[in-house]
């Protein structure tokens, strides 16, 4: 029977006060908390398997709330998400679902998040971000398969801290438009879903360097520890899905 492997790790990083990313890995959510080290889990290849990382948007209010309830719906229609019109439909209704929290709560009012993730499907795996989380193929070598919502790079600028589309953060309602892609699935296939607290400070060459010499458990640490080696500016948040034909 072939299986999903799933090793994920939440952080606060060194400079933030407390973390505002979520985590969703199948029905199990991490929100607003930490873990000291890697956790992985195993799933059945068969099922819609979401994965996916939510990053409250910092300088707002209410982030990690914006970030927990997007990835508990994620949850629990999780699946059901079996086409990309599943899959938009649901992250059109996360971003509804977060301007009407706000709503409701004068403190929350500009609250929002980005989300970025897969779900493995047994013969195709879905793509899917709004925001700048990203999500990675690492078969073959690192391939960045989300769309970074974000304007051109400056001439020698790496990254920017300019979101040009979130799931709420706006003082009025605004859609969104997702990016969403599918492409065949194999055994052996690897992907890295993150927030930007891993790819601001680590380059990519940096992450490819490390997902070459180390899987699972052990690759999320070791890039855990890259972006905190880097100054660890940010919250990171790291889920590394694998498929494989057996349990190691």
């Amino acid at each position: 029977m072939a299986y999903v492997a799933v090793s994920a790790l939440s952080q606060a990083g060194m400079v933030r006060a407390h973390n505002e990313d979520s985590l969703v890995i199948g029905p199990w959510t991490l929100c607003g908390t930490e873990t000291e080290s890697p956790q992985t889990l195993l799933f059945p290849l068969g099922t819609p398997l979401v994965v996916a990382v939510a990053d409250g948007l910092g300088g707002h209010p209410g982030g990690e709330v914006a970030s927990a309830l997007v990835v508990r719906r994620l949850a629990k229609v999780g699946p059901l998400l079996n086409d990309e019109t599943a899959v938009r439909a649901v992250v059109d209704a996360c971003n509804e679902a977060v301007y009407s929290a706000a709503a409701d709560n004068p403190k929350l009012i500009m609250m929002g998040t980005t989300i970025a993730g897969v779900v493995v499907l047994s013969e195709e795996i879905l793509t899917f971000n709004v925001g700048d989380s990203r999500v990675f193929e690492v078969t073959g070598g690192l391939r960045q398969t989300s769309v970074d919502d974000s304007p051109p790079l400056a001439p020698g600028e790496r990254t920017t801290s300019v979101v040009t589309q979130t799931l709420g953060g706006s003082s009025e309602y605004t859609a969104v438009e997702a990016h969403v892609s599918s492409r065949p699935l194999a055994l052996g296939d690897r992907y890295l879903v993150c927030s930007d607290g891993l790819t601001d400070p680590v380059p990519d060459k940096e992450i490819d360097d490390v997902l070459r010499l180390h899987d699972g458990g052990k690759a999320a640490f070791e890039l855990w520890k890259a972006a905190m080696d880097a100054g660890g500016p940010d919250n990171i948040t790291i889920a590394l899905v694998r498929v494989a034909d057996e349990v190691e």
